[in-house]
């Protein structure tokens, strides 16, 4: 009597176990961005949306991953607050022998049933788990599979037809594939032993180790994504199926600065001949300075005074221009485009209009956007308050940002 034979007579067994194979490496489909399980459909891994749906079924119990060697730390990415639940093995140079790892790690757990699933199929559905689990009983297993619906012919030698093949009665298999889990691990200790390693799947194995097998109803969206153009359908199919919140944020800047004597103004970036200056510790531009503070705003950096304090001696006299490069960075680097930058300013004097054109290729230039893309406004306050006596000028910014992912739930 093999080992898991014993173990079947001795040992008490309930649930459903499930293994996962995913030690693959995927080579039909491109290694661009990793083994096709890894590569993201939908803003995700595509072994991810399989874990969320056995991890979110009411009867599924222990979850072992076979997967390759070198992939741990993709898995425990791509799995996410679920890493917790899995039992992750490294699996073998097969898919066979990665399968009979994955159910030598569930022996101590016992279940009473055990579901062996492709990683890379998943688009598979509840219904089709529920049927496959209510289909395996105590000697037999259960295949999800779809009737052959495409005329099949045999190629000879030469590349030529051979022959018709008919299609009566054969289907093609799907995952996941059910078993009682004491005859399927026995199974595969056997052929293991034997050194038989030609089964593709574990419908085949059981077939050998004369298990009968059922056929339940597959589906045809449960299909097993081979190729770069199936995980780029997958990707589109789960896209355009979404409801999609892009991570759009929108700072907003004030500033003001009173007059002091002087020979110009500085604002958006241009020297303004005037009688008068703004007063400030670097060179006061009010537009540019409630600018930068619109740009961290969008990325929870702080303010102005937080990145160039004025008690710094470093900043006095330094144009401002400085501080909306560094707001821009920061937002780069969190993966942040800048879509819009927007500045008012409220002044009686000087006039701003004839020197907008060179306020919007100075900033063009600062936040590396197209021009179309900036708007510099100016208004006054009709004589009231501060700045409609002449005192000092006003300057609201707004900037609005496009950051990578979407708005979380």
């Amino acid at each position: 009597m093999s080992e898991a034979s014993e173990k079947q007579a001795v040992s008490p067994s309930g649930g459903i176990g499930v293994v996962i194979v995913a030690a693959g490496r995927g080579a039909r489909a491109g290694q661009a961005d990793g083994p096709k399980q890894y590569q993201r459909i939908g803003g995700r891994a595509v072994i991810a949306h399989t874990l969320d749906i056995f991890l979110s079924h009411p009867l599924i119990g222990p979850v072992v991953v076979a997967i390759h060697a070198d992939d741990a730390e993709l898995l425990q990415r791509a799995a996410g607050a679920h890493a917790e639940r899995l039992i992750t093995v490294i699996g073998g140079p097969s898919r066979q022998a990665s399968v009979r790892l994955g159910l030598l790690a569930l022996r101590e757990r016992a279940p009473a049933k055990v579901l062996v699933h492709d990683a890379v199929r998943p688009f598979v559905d509840a219904g089709l788990i529920d049927r496959t689990i209510e289909a395996i009983g105590e000697r037999n297993g259960a295949l999800p599979a779809l009737p052959v619906a495409d005329t099949l012919k045999r190629e000879s030698a030469t590349g030529m037809i051979d022959e018709t093949v008919s299609r009566a009665g054969l289907h093609a298999a799907q995952t996941p594939q059910g078993f009682p889990f004491w005859p399927l691990l026995a199974a595969h200790e056997k052929a293991h032993h034997l050194g038989k390693t030609e089964f593709t799947d574990d419908a085949a194995i059981a077939e050998w180790a004369q298990i009968p097998v059922k056929i339940v109803p597959g589906s045809p969206d449960n299909v097993k994504l081979t190729w770069a153009r199936d995980i780029a359908l997958a990707d589109q199919r789960l896209t355009s199926a979404q409801q999609r919140f892009p991570d759009i944020r929108t700072g907003n800047g004030y500033d003001v600065h009173a007059f002091e004597p002087g020979d110009h103004v500085t604002l958006c970036g241009v020297a303004i001949p005037y009688d008068r200056k703004l007063s400030g510790h670097s060179d006061a531009d009010v537009g540019l300075h409630a600018l930068t503070d619109a740009l961290l705003a969008t990325c929870g950096a702080g303010d102005i005074g937080t990145h160039f304090p004025p008690s710094d001696p470093q900043w006095k006299g330094a144009a401002s221009r400085i501080f909306v490069e560094h707001a821009a960075k920061l937002v780069r680097e969190r993966g942040g485009r800048i879509a819009n930058a927007d500045i008012t300013l409220i002044c009686e004097a000087p006039r701003v209009g004839p020197h907008r054109a060179a306020m919007t290729e100075a900033l063009s230039a600062m936040l590396g956007i197209a021009p179309e893309r900036i708007s510099v406004k100016a208004t006054t306050n009709e004589k009231l308050g501060f700045v409609g006596r002449g005192e000092g000028i006003a300057a609201i910014a707004t900037a609005s940002v496009v950051y990578p992912g979407e708005v979380p739930a």
